[in-house]
């Protein structure tokens, strides 16, 4: 009760330093507004548009500042209050991490502003910290707002005054360390080069390396060939080098003409007959040119949500091939905790299957499709791997119409003494069948197939997403055998419902009591 009798200011949310001088930036009626209606811990931007009405963004929804439209003066007062702007439209606010950009007429008049907040966030950086302590050169990709400048720039901080690392910060918008000359506490004791216009971030980026021996450079928004170029020149002189470039995820720069190049470039090669056969594939594939330019690619898809591909140079490989691999996903909890999904097999069966002692662990697929091979060993959770060749191979899988010709392979696989399995057809139900018979997979009743099956499938996705996941309500005895599954994969779970709907929850950590 006594808390209801304080006065209203001194419940008001605090407007901290940098807050009130982007408020101060507004014309004073305006500024009044966002004091009385906007509190400054949710502020995102303000927009203003020529004869529009002012807004202020706030997460979920937009706050109207004034009943009455923007007018040129607004707009002029602002602009006079805020930094130069830039050829990139950008301008921001001395020793803040705003940035304000415009958008101009036909003669170059602004007739519209965007004041976006900029904050820096401790901790940011914590969900990838081992991949940025250990050197490696990180690229991170996500969707405009998703936080990849705040990340960036604590990854500087952690390198600089943690470590005590040389770093050396590219800033083109001075997104990074902020407007004006003296950078902002944020990216703590790093270095911040400013980039006069952005048609020179390249050259900056590489005056960067020549001049002043950085161990660490860090750049916000690759996105020429020419900067691609100069992030490469940087990694092959030893640099670690974490940047942002255009794009949301790997799939993204697969296929831009422009960027590939920081994967390593892709070209066209065509194959001979033979290796055409050996691989399972057309004569035309697509292979990596080079290196990648960088170690780890981090997409952000959320705040506090990555996904994580390392060793890029193998996830590239593999995404040429065919399918993608999994990436591996990192959650910070509310606590500041990291979870990442589990890098344990999935079992499919109650016990291991009597497999591994004695039986092949490498699997030479000969004119018959890798991808229905990966899939057949997935499904049967056996511990074997898909070669490329013979070497390190214990069994060969051909076709009928492949053996008969008797190629190069498959006649030195025979001169090894390695057993030879002939499929009928290139299915995966032959695939399936003949693994089952090389590894002595005991067949189950269907039901108890069925819902470990079910339980494998959402264990599998648990583990990729990180939420959780509802299966099918089963019995008693079943829904023993699903709880056994979920706890050999070191995962959680709990029943719910009501008989005969009782079914299991399964999650990658234990669940908060609501």
């Amino acid at each position: 009760m006594a808390e209801a009798r304080q006065p209203q200011h001194a419940r008001a949310p605090r407007w901290d330093e940098e807050i009130e001088l982007l408020a101060r930036a507004l014309p004073p009626d305006l500024a009044r507004a966002l004091h009385d209606r906007i509190d400054p811990r949710e502020l995102l931007e303000i927009v203003l548009d020529l004869g529009r009405e002012p807004e202020a963004r706030v997460p979920g929804r937009e706050v109207l500042l004034a009943d009455h439209p923007v007018s040129t003066s607004d707009l002029d007062h602002v602009a006079n209050n805020v930094g130069q702007f830039g050829d990139d439209n950008r301008a921001g606010i001395e020793r803040t991490l705003h940035r304000v950009s415009a958008i101009r007429n036909r003669s170059g008049r602004i007739v519209g502003l965007t004041m976006r907040v900029g904050r820096a966030v401790t901790g940011t950086g914590e969900i990838i910290r081992d991949i940025v302590v250990s050197g490696q050169s990180i690229l991170l990709l996500g969707r405009p707002g998703i936080g990849k400048t705040t990340m960036l720039r604590e990854c500087a901080r952690l390198l600089a005054d943690e470590l005590r690392k040389r770093v050396v910060i590219v800033d083109t918008s001075n997104e990074i360390g902020g407007d004006g000359d003296i950078p902002h506490p944020g990216i703590g004791r790093a270095r911040r080069m400013q980039v006069r216009t952005p048609l020179l971030q390249h050259a900056v980026m590489i005056e960067a390396v020549e001049n002043h021996m950085p161990e660490v450079i860090v750049i916000d928004e690759i996105g020429t060939e020419l900067e691609a170029a100069a992030a490469r020149t940087i990694a092959e002189r030893g640099v670690q080098l974490i940047a942002t470039a255009h794009g949301q995820t790997l799939e993204n720069l697969l296929v831009n003409p422009t960027l590939n190049d920081l994967l390593g470039g892709i070209q066209s090669v065509t194959l001979s007959d033979e290796e055409a056969r050996r691989r399972g594939t057309q004569k035309s594939v697509l292979e990596r040119k080079a290196p990648p330019t960088f170690d780890v690619l981090v997409e952000i898809q959320d705040r506090d949500r990555v996904a994580i591909h390392m060793p890029l140079a193998d996830v590239v490989d593999t995404a040429l091939r065919g399918p993608m691999q999994t990436p591996k996903i990192r959650v910070r909890t509310r606590e500041g905790r990291v979870i990442s999904n589990v890098d344990v097999p999935v079992i499919v069966a109650s016990e291991p299957p009597p497999a591994a002692a004695g039986k092949p662990l490498g699997i030479f697929p000969y004119g018959v499709s890798r991808h229905h091979v990966e899939q057949s060993i997935r499904e049967l959770d056996l511990p074997v791997r898909v070669l490329g060749n013979l070497d390190g191979a214990g069994a060969v899988l051909t076709l009928k119409n492949h053996y008969r010709r008797r190629p190069d392979s498959l006649r030195q696989a025979e001169s090894r003494g390695l057993p030879i399995h002939i499929l009928k057809s290139n299915s995966v139900s032959q695939v399936r069948d003949a693994l089952s018979r090389i590894y002595g997979v005991e067949k189950q009743d269907e039901a108890t197939t069925r819902a470990l099956a079910e339980a494998a499938a959402a264990i599998r996705q648990v583990k990729t997403t990180l939420r959780p996941v509802e299966i099918s309500p089963q019995n008693a005895y079943l829904r023993r055998l699903q709880h056994q599954l979920v706890a050999e994969n070191e995962l959680s779970a709990r029943s719910t419902g009501k008989e005969p709907q009782r079914r299991l929850r399964i999650t990658a950590s234990p669940e908060q009591p609501a």
